[in-house]
């Protein structure tokens, strides 16, 4: 068949709208394209918080109470957080809220895509800024949907990113199995310089495949726990569905370790956007 310049055009275009659709997403409520980290196709699960007012409750639900750690803060059903110019605040205050007949001082939110959302393996992506003071302790990090191994550590924990007030010039990334966590002080955990990370916005990242965890701080891999040979469920307990969960701590076992400055309150933890891709 006869190639004409006009078919070379045609099929130019095609081609490159081919490669557009690739790059681009589906996410809810988003109006801008979305680039798909090399090695995935699909975008899986975003939220661009361009919503004002309370988070999408079809992608988030709340962890309620004084939750673990012993931390001080209270953790409350929607009080805490809201979308606000395209994105997401969690707000920790000093406020005095009385819930239920009583007096809770400090409260904070903790959302979490339990019983919504999970997934295994894959790219989670997000993009987020920390404002922190001492006592505070901002996280993004998963937990297993169902604990088939056993109650913690036993199912796992990843830990894309932590922050503690008191060493504002870290990040911290880890993951947690029975094999290995803080509790038996032999953990698979990473220190990243990040002295700018507080008050400016960075993308947080976890690659996740059946043989490792990489964790990526805008976009540059810093970390890499690889599965071990014949290992079992004892140290990699990551071959299930793990769930998404974005808090702001006060306090605590970790963020309290050197006092709570209560005149750092409030204190905001904000996300930009979430995406998850496979």
């Amino acid at each position: 068949m006869k190639t004409t310049n006009k078919n070379i055009a045609i099929c130019g275009v095609v081609a490159l709208l081919a490669a557009v659709g690739t790059a681009m997403s589906y996410g809810a409520g988003s109006s801008e394209s979305i680039s798909v980290p090399h090695g995935y196709t699909t975008l899986v699960f975003d939220d661009e918080f361009n919503e004002t007012g309370a988070p999408d409750t079809t992608k988030w639900n709340y962890e309620e109470g004084y939750i673990r750690n012993g931390e001080i803060q209270y953790y409350t059903k929607g009080l805490n957080a809201r979308c606000e110019e395209g994105c997401l605040i969690i707000e920790a205050r000093n406020d005095s809220v009385e819930i239920d007949g009583t007096v809770c001082p400090v409260t904070s939110a903790s959302l979490v895509t339990k019983g919504l959302h999970d997934w295994k393996y894959g790219y989670v992506e997000v993009r987020a800024r920390i404002n922190g003071f001492r006592g505070s302790w901002p996280a993004i990090w998963m937990m297993p949907a169902t604990s088939e191994y056993g109650e913690w550590p036993r199912s796992g924990e990843i830990d894309i990113m932590e922050h503690v007030g008191y060493a504002p010039e870290n990040i911290h990334f880890a993951a947690h199995s029975e094999r290995y966590n803080h509790m038996r002080g032999v953990q698979n955990n990473h220190v990243q310089p990040a002295p700018e990370a507080v008050g400016e916005f960075h993308t947080y990242a976890l690659r996740w495949t059946p043989a490792s965890l990489t964790w990526l701080y805008d976009g540059k891999e810093c970390y890499t726990l690889n599965k071990e040979d014949k290992a079992d469920w004892t140290s990699w307990p990551f071959d299930k569905e793990f769930y998404l969960i974005l808090n702001l701590a006060v306090g605590g076992g970790w963020g309290g370790q050197q006092g709570v400055d209560l005149a750092g309150l409030p204190c905001t933890f904000e996300v930009d956007y979430v995406r998850v891709f496979q």
